[in-house]
């Protein structure tokens, strides 16, 4: 089946930044997070993979179509996808009712029925005006229009920022229905990396324009581990020979020293005495961009 994003050696340069040689691909059942800190590069990549902007080399790929700004066919390609970016898409004058207006407009496919029962679950009052939203309910606002004209693909960035945790596992739970299928695909940048524990499939992290790790979330939080050592047993654990040069990362701190390791049961049965805990996404992150490759 072809994938729904495939983007291949993506490369876009500005005034000190550079995206380079970025790799990602979104398969169809599958929920992608994509990480990485403020001024990364997640932002830079997305507006590629929507043709916002034009990439300096490699290539994106939609649906298994090639990505060309300002085409009529990249029009056709984004019809079939719905967006959330960091800031709600509407005018300050609109209220939110005419964002099914819009919709109406814009899109073949749209569902009036499924956007006014998205505005009843979220909260959202009709004749409401969008400078009265607060950031969370903007959002929402967007994701409702995302959702409504019944898109293959949803691409999110920052969706689930500014709301309260209640109100993330509620998107989240619609975002677990547009998936029931098992034919749509999400990719979702975010900084909430709890809320990628519990929906993601695969996470990607991205750091200085360039790609870090892509990696199963079940292999970041079941398989891999952090023990929390002291220095003694940091020199156990890198003497043990358990794991490959590198696979290994270290980082110290005032009250002892972390270690990321890939497989925290073999850890564990090679020095019973080590505490390992499990990793969350943040740990792995963590880790992997500061921690000291051994």
């Amino acid at each position: 089946m072809t994938n729904l994003i495939d983007i291949e050696n993506l490369g876009k340069r500005y005034d000190g930044f550079a995206l380079a040689g970025v790799n990602l691909a979104v398969e169809p059942g599958c929920v992608v997070g994509f990480i990485g800190s403020n001024g990364a590069g997640k932002t830079t990549t997305l507006k590629a993979t929507l043709g916002i902007i034009g990439a300096d080399e490699g290539t994106v790929r939609l649906f298994g179509q090639a990505v060309t700004p300002g085409s009529a066919a990249l029009d056709e390609l984004k019809s079939r996808i719905g967006v959330v970016l960091d800031t709600c898409a509407f005018p300050s004058t609109y209220r939110v009712r005419d964002a099914g207006l819009v919709g109406r407009a814009a899109y073949a496919t749209w569902d009036a029925a499924l956007f006014d029962r998205l505005l009843n679950t979220f909260g959202l009052a009709p004749k409401k005006k969008v400078s009265e939203l607060s950031r969370g309910m903007g959002m929402k606002l967007t994701l409702a229009f995302a959702l409504a004209h019944h898109p293959e693909l949803l691409v999110l960035d920052e969706a689930t920022a500014g709301l309260d945790p209640m109100a993330r596992d509620e998107v989240l739970d619609i975002l677990r229905d547009f998936m029931a299928t098992g034919e749509r695909g999400i990719l979702m940048s975010t900084h909430i990396t709890s809320d990628l524990e519990k929906i993601a499939d695969t996470v990607a992290c991205i750091d200085g324009g360039r790609m870090v790790f892509t990696k199963p979330k079940d292999v970041i939080t079941d398989e891999a581990g952090v023990a929390r050592c002291r220095a003694a047993e940091v020199e156990a654990l890198l003497a043990s020979d358990l794991f490959a040069p590198g696979a290994l990362r270290v980082m110290r701190h005032d009250y002892g020293v972390d270690v990321l390791v890939p497989d925290r049961f073999a850890a564990a049965r090679a020095l019973p005495d080590l505490v390992v805990d499990k990793a969350t996404i943040e740990d792995y992150m963590t880790l992997m961009l500061k921690g000291e490759s051994r």
